[in-house]
């Protein structure tokens, strides 16, 4: 049976805020300022994590990733308790060790963060919009100004208004974060909700497999996420995150000597090309994904 680690949504808030009483100072998600920020982008991916050493040899040996010190002190206790995660030199995410926190209890998971171009204007939306603001925008001082929102379905997502500005758009490399989507029990109550707060649009999709339609969030002709009904029904609204792979069944082949799991095994998607979902050691759930999908 499919289960992925979701965290309370509290919880999570409940993380945010401790950052504010801390004074957390978060490194920029970009290499150089580009002052410019792309609303409803799915701009950057963190990792909470309870074990840290053995999720940095898990990533590490599937995908090639690399995890380094920011080089200053970030406010959380040690100098490891914040590390960059880079592939190929690009920056793709971070990772916090929840151990760092004061947590004895395991919220293992990928944090989803979208792009805001003002932050407090987003956050009245999101409470107009009939949405939940679990933490008030906090400020992270490199990165920028952090909230968590809970939309009307109970997905839970960070949105940053960021200091430097957002990465310019890219085609994800192998290994990377290709795609982001949202499983809900409501597509057009939630895609209505997305649109509103951070200004996209909504289109469908055929699926000429199964006759029906998947739905996306668009920035003008841009894609930015998707949203589907909800495949498992024992599984919470949550966003889901996709890493681009050249075969799914390869990389499950060596998720448990790695001291992950895996979820779903490789199979072929109504959309288009093959993917799988695995943990890692913590628990975290994460997808593989082919790119394209024809």
């Amino acid at each position: 049976m499919f289960r992925i680690k979701i965290t309370s949504a509290v919880v999570l808030a409940v993380v945010v805020a401790g950052c504010a009483t801390m004074s957390v100072d978060l490194p920029s998600i970009t290499e150089a300022p580009t002052n410019a920020r792309h609303a409803g982008k799915v701009v950057w991916h963190d990792l909470l994590t309870n074990k840290p050493a053995e999720s940095r040899k898990f990533y590490s040996e599937l995908f090639g990733w690399e995890f380094v010190k920011p080089g200053f002190d970030i406010g959380l206790g040690n100098e490891s308790s914040y590390m960059l995660i880079r592939h190929n030199g690009n920056l793709i995410g971070g990772m916090v060790d929840t151990n760092s926190l004061g947590r004895s209890d395991n919220i293992s998971q990928w944090v989803t963060v979208m792009s805001v171009d003002e932050i407090d204007t987003a956050a009245a939306e999101v409470l107009a919009g009939g949405g939940k603001m679990l933490s008030e925008p906090t400020d992270m001082k490199s990165r920028g100004i952090l909230a968590i929102l809970e939309d009307p379905s109970g997905a839970v997502v960070a949105m940053l208004q960021t200091k430097d500005g957002d990465p310019a758009d890219r085609e994800a490399g192998m290994n990377e974060f290709v795609w982001d989507e949202l499983w809900t029990g409501d597509v057009d109550e939630t895609a209505a909700f997305y649109a509103r707060v951070f200004g996209l649009q909504y289109v469908d999709r055929q699926v000429e497999k199964n006759g029906g339609t998947y739905r996306l969030l668009n920035a003008g002709e841009t894609p930015r996420a998707g949203i589907m009904e909800n495949p498992f029904g024992d599984v919470p609204p949550v966003w889901v995150n996709y890493i681009r792979v050249a075969d799914p069944a390869a990389i499950t082949a060596r998720v448990a000597g790695l001291g992950g799991q895996i979820l779903v095994e490789s199979q072929p998607r109504d959309i288009g090309g093959h993917v799988a979902f695995v943990a890692g050691p913590s628990g975290a759930g994460i997808a593989l994904q082919t790119w394209p999908l024809d």
